[in-house]
């Protein structure tokens, strides 16, 4: 049977890297799951993989698109197994490699449909939002869906949005839809998530930002500044850097905004990955070398 491994884990850990390293390997291709790397804008902002690692491996759902033809969880699994029954037609066994784990959760095991809500209903919650009401809306979260709650990113009010209209519109938990009961996938699922203890995934993330902001994700984030108002360029990042460009905050505390979200993020990702039984850990000072011993045939 053929095999997919699914490298997670939470932003910063050093994902990237050891998929790459791991494909080198096994002579086979990455698929992306991170949900921001789609978009052909976004490149420091959100770590695409470097030229060099791109070219490196064959890399696919890495700027595939653009910000202004979003892309959604229902389109990217149709497309992502369609991709991998050509790939296993070539290769005993691909790598997956992502930190959105509702693009995880779709490749491997596939996501219900979820209504869209009335107009009305999108309208009002919106509003709530645009009127500073979000922590009122996570209450609510909090109180019709606890289990979506402890694992949803609080910092994002797009994913609160949606989370709200789905549960008003389909009048069950959203945490209830993300655990459908449908055919299992032709291939085995073999994931790995790579870890770090505390103090150093937050220096890690601290270190990064740092980085991206040599590299020129101030000037990346003022060229997408006419597009801001797309809910794709809520991100972290960038939201934090459009108040900096109104005038709401200093440059540096812009970064340091950046720097504390990505920390609450890769918290979040790591509460999500907690809901697996069937994943193994490993460290990431010694990631490549555990994978290849895992999978690698001497």
């Amino acid at each position: 049977m053929p095999r997919l491994i699914v490298i997670v884990g939470p932003t910063a850990v050093g994902k990237t890297a050891a998929a790459i390293s791991l494909a080198e390997m096994l002579h086979t291709e990455i698929i992306s799951c991170d949900s921001r790397q789609f978009y052909s804008e976004l490149k420091i902002g959100v770590a695409r993989p470097s030229d060099e690692e791109l070219a490196a491996v064959p890399h696919h759902f890495i700027a595939c698109r653009s910000v202004t033809n979003p892309y959604n969880v229902y389109t990217y699994e149709h497309e992502a197994l369609a991709l991998l029954d050509t790939l296993f037609g070539k290769y005993d066994t691909v790598v997956a490699v992502g930190g959105s784990g509702l693009y995880v959760d779709a490749l491997c095991k596939g996501i219900n449909y979820m209504p869209d809500p009335t107009p009305e209903l999108r309208a009002s919650l919106k509003q709530r939002i645009a009127e500073g009401g979000l922590p009122g809306m996570l209450e609510e979260l909090k109180k019709l869906d606890p289990d979506y709650y402890a694992v949803v990113d609080h910092c994002n009010p797009i994913r609160i949005q949606r989370a709200l209209e789905i549960i008003h519109t389909a009048g069950v938990p959203c945490s209830q839809l993300l655990q459908p009961s449908l055919p299992q996938r032709p291939f085995e699922i073999v994931k790995v998530a790579i870890t770090a203890d505390r103090d150093t995934l937050r220096d890690r993330i601290y270190r990064r930002v740092d980085q991206m902001m040599e590299q020129g994700l101030l000037d990346e984030a003022e060229t997408l500044l006419p597009l801001r108002n797309l809910n794709t360029l809520n991100t972290v990042g960038y939201k934090e850097l459009f108040a900096y460009f109104d005038g709401y905050v200093s440059l540096d505390e812009a970064v340091m905004q950046i720097k504390n979200h990505t920390w609450q993020y890769a918290k979040k990702q790591l509460t999500w990955l907690k809901r697996y039984d069937d994943i193994s850990w490993i460290e990431s000072q010694s990631a490549s070398k555990s994978l290849s011993e895992m999978f690698v045939k001497n």
